[in-house]
């Protein structure tokens, strides 16, 4: 085979896991003989395992608030066109230098219009090359419903001019992609479902005990995570695991003021920590895990079988984390606490629930999204070759 050079461009705005994910999938690129190359627009996330991609930080960005209308630089001043223009720039110039066979979206076209101005001039640039790269989509199982029902014309527009593969990390039988992008069917020939995209810890890790018997209270990156956290520290002492070890893991994100609180204000029996990249180890040791709903997160618990609380974030506009957590809960995979009913006493009660209830149920999902993306882009890279 050819090693056929990927160019994975992915931006992350509030959280990180579109960062982590598209780690996951570079890895998982490796092992199919594809080199990757990612760009990331984001913010730094510390102990991010890409495997041997090479890695290109633009000029970070990320969303003032949740509701993604103001985007900010590393200053926390409005980006403007000046830094704009150095981000196109640089990925353009990036473009130039690895000479991809293959561009790699996430997201794009079906969410992140603020980065047009850059995406925009990088795609026509591919399709001006003599030998154009191929373009693909990477995107999750569930979209935002956008502001304006005409966005989703542009989105199907923009698919159909650039986008020769749209993989969507998801497995239909939970929930098809045309279910939140009801134009799907324009471009079914352009899409495939990968499966779930799950990152499973080292089993030597898991062996080791990590996390027994202990409560494990995550948030992702923790931009959005403060109530959730507050909530477990109060709701520890109404529950019947009151005398287990509550281990709080604040993401990076979570601002440095509010962790040294949570930390002064945690009692015996609770530990309070940054993220930690043993995370996914803990879980499948753990009694209980209480967390948001984002994607990563929610993978990770069903791969560990573990009992579950899911608290998804539904702050702004966002719908996707709710959606699912409703579908996995019908499915018996975990215990739903809606954000708006969040509070120490129903996190109490919502613990016991899952405690007391029977043992998670086989959610019975494809969760070979990782190995699929890669056979796929092995596939794509083979074809544009003329070997397959």
């Amino acid at each position: 085979m050819t090693r056929a050079r990927v160019l994975f461009h992915v931006q992350h705005l509030l959280g990180i896991g579109h960062l982590k994910r598209a780690a996951c999938l570079a890895r998982a690129m490796e092992g199919a003989d594809l080199a990757v190359t990612i760009v990331s627009g984001g913010h730094e996330v510390p102990g991010l395992d890409i495997g041997n991609a090479a890695f290109v930080q633009l000029a970070p960005m990320r969303a003032a608030d949740v509701t993604f209308k103001t985007l900010v630089g590393a200053d926390g001043q409005e980006v403007g066109d000046e830094l704009r223009a150095a981000r196109r720039d640089r990925l353009l110039e990036t473009f130039a230098d690895v000479e991809p066979d293959i561009i790699m979206t996430e997201l794009f076209p079906f969410g992140r219009r603020a980065l047009r101005h850059e995406l925009l001039p990088l795609l026509d640039a591919a399709k001006a090359r003599t030998r154009p790269p191929a373009i693909v989509c990477s995107v999750r199982d569930i979209l935002v419903p956008p502001s304006k029902p005409r966005r989703r014309t542009e989105m199907l527009a923009l698919a159909r001019k650039y986008f020769d593969l749209v993989l969507v990390h998801g497995d239909p039988t939970l929930i098809p992609f045309e279910r939140t992008f009801p134009l799907a069917h324009e471009i079914a020939d352009r899409i495939r479902h990968t499966g779930y995209v799950v990152d499973p810890p080292s089993p030597g890790l898991v062996a080791s005990g990590i996390g027994a018997g202990e409560v494990i209270v995550s948030a992702g990156g923790g931009a959005l995570s403060e109530p959730l956290l507050r909530a477990a520290l109060a709701a520890r002492a109404m529950t019947s695991a009151r005398d287990r070890t509550w281990r709080l893991l604040a993401g990076p994100s979570l601002p440095e003021p509010v962790f040294r609180d949570l930390i002064d204000h945690a009692e015996s029996g609770i530990i309070v920590e940054r993220a930690r990249p043993d995370f996914t180890a803990m879980l499948p040791n753990c009694h209980l895990s209480i967390s948001q709903g984002g994607y990563n997160t929610v993978m990770d618990v069903l791969a560990a079988r573990c009992r579950a609380v899911i608290a998804p974030y539904a702050g702004g506009k966002e719908t996707e984390q709710t959606l699912r957590a409703e579908l996995l809960a019908g499915r018996g995979a975990l215990r739903l606490l809606h954000e708006d009913a969040l509070s120490a006493a129903t996190l109490a009660e919502a613990v016991e629930d899952a405690l007391s209830g029977p043992e998670p149920g086989q959610a019975a999902l494809d969760t070979g999204g990782a190995a699929a993306c890669a056979r796929a882009l092995r596939e794509v890279a083979d074809r544009r070759a003329g070997t397959a």
